[in-house]
């Protein structure tokens, strides 16, 4: 491997990077995919899946029984792998190097799938509910609470957005936001107001989670008072909901080097960065939906560009 120089090297292990494995390999790319850690990124944290489409098992699936197939699919293409954390990043030349803790790699072209980490709410206990009331996705968990109390953690337009589509689903919606007022348009809080279902508590903060299997206990701390409050369930429901909205992060790593936007990647629809023969797919690049189907598209697509791209320097 060392010295190599491969047509593709893929930065990541989710589904965006191995779906651009798939169609790399297929393609008769040679194919480096370096990943730190186990397949499937965030996805592997989700206990229930249920809206990928065509998923073998309708009734819901996991993370980790939904991207073993596609990590195995990824060997059958002739992918290689390597475990290894990437700290920086050359792509001035025309073999672009990534340079990790066990060594360097080198590729004529290179497609960054390092995903966004979702920044947690912060509070005690919080890691022990992820999957059992704990969420950070609407899209992909609002049908779990149907009918149940739903808490939102966040005060800015994209926690009133995410607040808004859960209400539809929700018996009631408590807004948490520890700020003295919420980070949003007039008209966006003008909808929130109006919404019978939602409800804003500004000043707060959630300090622990509790409940026996399930989230069935907030405590609440007054962020001026510094005052504990303990929420219980309704003894009907059994539980209710907390999804976290306080932002995401991708690495740094590639500040300065490519054109970024908040945090994120910018790509065209080719998933073309500002660098030719770099490329960027899922949740690291700029993209109005984050899930799984859309990430394995834009794999796909910056798959397909490296093979035109490589193509055209023989």
């Amino acid at each position: 491997m060392e010295n190599k120089i491969y047509d593709v090297m893929i930065l990541g292990g989710g589904p965006a990077g191995l779906a651009a494995g798939i169609y790399a390999g297929r393609a008769k790319l040679s194919v480096l995919i370096i990943e730190k850690g186990a397949d499937g990124g965030q996805i592997i944290l989700t206990h229930e899946i249920e809206n990928y489409p065509g998923q073998p098992n309708i009734q819901g699936m996991s993370g980790q029984e939904l991207i073993a197939p596609m990590s195995e699919q990824c060997m059958k293409f002739g992918c290689e792998r390597v475990s290894d954390t990437i700290s920086a990043c050359d792509f001035s030349g025309p073999v672009k190097k990534l340079v990790g803790n066990r060594g360097e790699y080198l590729a004529k072209s290179v497609i960054l799938c390092t995903g966004a980490m979702t920044r947690f709410i912060g509070c005690e206990h919080e890691a022990d509910f992820v999957g059992r009331g704990v969420s950070y996705c609407a899209v992909c968990d609002a049908n779990f609470f149907t009918g149940l109390d739903i808490y939102t953690v966040g005060g800015n337009g994209i926690a009133a957005e995410e607040a808004i589509y859960l209400s539809k689903f929700a018996k009631r919606l408590i807004m948490l936001h520890k700020g003295k007022t919420l980070s949003v348009t007039p008209d966006v809080l003008k909808e929130l107001e109006e919404n019978p279902k939602i409800e804003i508590r500004c000043g707060v903060e959630v300090a622990d989670l509790g409940g026996d299997g399930v989230l069935s206990e907030i405590t609440l701390r007054d962020v001026e008072s510094g005052e504990l409050t303990k929420i219980s369930a309704d003894p009907e429901d059994g539980m209710f909901g907390i999804f976290g909205f306080t932002g995401r992060k991708t690495t740094g790593m590639f500040e300065g080097i490519l054109d970024m936007e908040g945090g994120y990647i910018r790509t065209n629809a080719k998933m073309e960065t500002n660098i030719p023969g770099v490329y960027a797919a899922g949740d690291v690049r700029m993209t109005p939906l984050r899930q799984v189907v859309t990430a394995c598209s834009d794999g796909a697509i910056a798959a397909m560009q490296c093979s035109k791209y490589v193509g055209s320097l023989k």
